[in-house]
């Protein structure tokens, strides 16, 4: 395939902020942004937003690149590092990369008549499952002057097919919102609500299904101490207290359990289960390789614009995969309605998808993921 035609421009995302989106060849594809981001992420952009949309105009190179497969994408970050002289094609920034190559890949599937997770791996059979988040809290949720400190509260369902998984998760979503008389939404879609993090493990212990919570420790740890509003934990005592939590509610996953820099703190929780890098990984394959080398973790987050380049995605997940960790193909609290996460979470051979339930901009991607099993 010849890229013909290269543009750039902004989309509002869920939030209503401004995100990055690249046209070529006539296919489109935007990259979202996040609210609660680790330091260790690639920043979203160069400049700003507008200096890579204006630069885009002038790269006249591109133009002279044909891309026949995935592994081509790297003649782009190749072009990328020789016309702006960075030594990496991140530098370009993680958001307005991974829109760029995620069109580019788009634009390939349409000249080859295929489905996009097909051009990265035509022969992939694994539906990922699906991680939703079913109640807010943190840094999601803070227009609430009481909410629990935990980000997240997630369900994750054990059915035979992804269709199966996302009805049970829209049937518990809705049970809970009956349960809790819950009638706001936070940025991801999940309910909002007054409760503590306990009672809403215990209300969640009810329904039958695997549970989880995203901690993002990093966001309540100062000073050394992780601050819950009626108790001042230090390090050893919040690995007692995930522990604790993980045994009485037999929790499936727990997600950044302390905050971003303590590989060896994560490395002394019950990995009975998944325990989750977020923050403490940000998609990068040297803060990876350093949380297995510790022990930290089994199972990590995936966010393609936290790194931003589909190259070096690729690479994380062969890696995953020969040292037995897990991985999670993960949203951003401010998405869009783009829906080739769930083609990127079978194409790579995703273990979980994590897009939330609820909301277009979260339902289009779960229905992007059963019209890939359909088509098996």
């Amino acid at each position: 395939m010849q890229i013909k035609e290269v543009r750039g421009g902004k989309v509002r995302d869920s939030r209503g902020n401004w995100t990055i989106v690249f046209i070529v060849n006539g296919c489109s594809a935007s990259s979202p942004s996040g609210k609660s981001t680790g330091k260790f992420e690639t920043p979203e952009y160069n400049k700003s937003l507008e200096w890579n949309i204006k630069s885009i105009t002038h790269f006249a190179e591109l133009k002279d690149i044909k891309i026949n497969s995935f592994a081509d994408l790297h003649l782009v970050e190749e072009a990328i590092k020789k016309e702006f002289h960075f030594k990496d094609a991140k530098q370009f920034g993680a958001n307005a990369l991974y829109a760029l190559e995620s069109a580019i890949l788009k634009a390939l599937a349409k000249s080859q008549g295929k489905q996009l997770w097909q051009v990265i791996n035509p022969k992939a059979r694994k539906m990922p499952i699906p991680v939703g988040n079913a109640i807010g809290g943190g840094m999601h949720s803070e227009k609430f002057k009481t909410h629990p400190t935990f980000q997240e509260f997630l369900l994750i369902p054990k059915e035979k097919t992804a269709a199966r998984n996302i009805a049970v998760m829209n049937k518990i979503y809705s049970k809970i919102q009956k349960a809790t008389k819950a009638k706001q939404k936070n940025d991801e879609g999940a309910w909002e609500v007054s409760l503590s993090d306990e009672q809403i493990l215990y209300l969640l212990d009810k329904f039958k299904v695997r549970i989880g919570i995203d901690a993002a420790a990093s966001r309540f740890f100062k000073n050394k101490i992780y601050a819950y509003p009626n108790a001042k934990l230090t390090q050893r005592g919040q690995i007692f207290y995930m522990n604790k939590l993980i045994k009485r509610h037999n929790l499936f996953y727990i997600e950044d359990p302390l905050e971003e820099n303590d590989f060896s703190g994560f490395s002394k929780i019950n990995q009975k289960h998944l325990v989750v890098g977020d923050d403490l990984t940000a998609t990068h394959l040297d803060r990876i390789k350093k949380a297995i080398k510790s022990n930290s973790i089994n199972a990590i987050i995936i966010k393609p614009n936290q790194n931003g380049s589909l190259v070096e995605l690729h690479e994380i997940f062969t890696f995953c995969k020969n040292n037995n960790i897990k991985t999670i193909l993960s949203h951003r609290s401010g998405e869009t309605l783009d829906t080739a996460l769930a083609d990127y979470a079978v194409g790579f051979g995703a273990d979980f998808i994590k897009c939330g339930i609820s909301t277009p901009w979260r339902a289009c991607k779960l229905k992007r993921l059963m019209q890939i099993e359909k088509s098996f």
